[in-house]
């Protein structure tokens, strides 16, 4: 995993090249939304738990069954792994969302991930549709624009639903 001055630095250096205006003028952007990237960061940080809990409520109101006795999320070591899962991939999404880079959050969490469940039978769909709904929650906390950074946050808000939408194609 690279940050973005870094990975400018290898490319370059690889095509025994200078940094480019251009490439210069991206890592200024970098640097000039950095503290709306960080702001958003903290915000979806600061509100794990309830995104995490939320977003299980209600696919378990949606898919009751994975509650039920024989259920994939049925007792509470099911229960207590079924989240746990979530809260990771919330936490790699942060992780990419802080570097601006998703490769950490593909080579260190969704690498491998849908063989896992499915070797372990759990269902895939169910798992998406469980970052689908932290995608929306979190999505929701970022837009709230009280307390961030004053600026336009449509791209990065944007990115945010790309890395949720990463984990939950990642899954399925």
């Amino acid at each position: 995993m690279f940050d973005a001055f870094t990975k400018v630095v290898a490319q370059a250096d690889a095509r025994g090249e200078f940094i480019s205006a251009g490439q210069l003028n991206g890592l200024s952007a970098v640097v000039a939304d950095s503290n709306k990237r960080m702001d958003a960061v903290n915000r979806i940080t600061s509100n794990s738990s309830s995104i995490v809990a939320s977003a299980a409520r209600s696919l378990f109101a949606e898919q009751p069954s994975l509650t039920a006795p024989g259920g994939n999320a049925y007792t509470s070591r099911r229960m207590a792994a079924c989240l746990r899962d979530m809260e990771i991939i919330l936490r790699y999404v942060t992780y990419a969302v802080f570097t601006g880079d998703a490769s950490v959050l593909e080579d260190r969490c969704l690498n491998g991930l849908r063989e896992t469940y499915l070797a372990l039978g759990v269902p895939g769909a169910s798992v998406a549709a469980s970052v689908r709904k932290m995608k929306d929650t979190a999505v929701s906390i970022v837009n709230d624009r009280t307390g961030i950074t004053s600026g336009d946050c449509t791209s990065l808000v944007a990115e945010i639903g790309l890395y949720f939408d990463r984990a939950a194609a990642a899954v399925a």
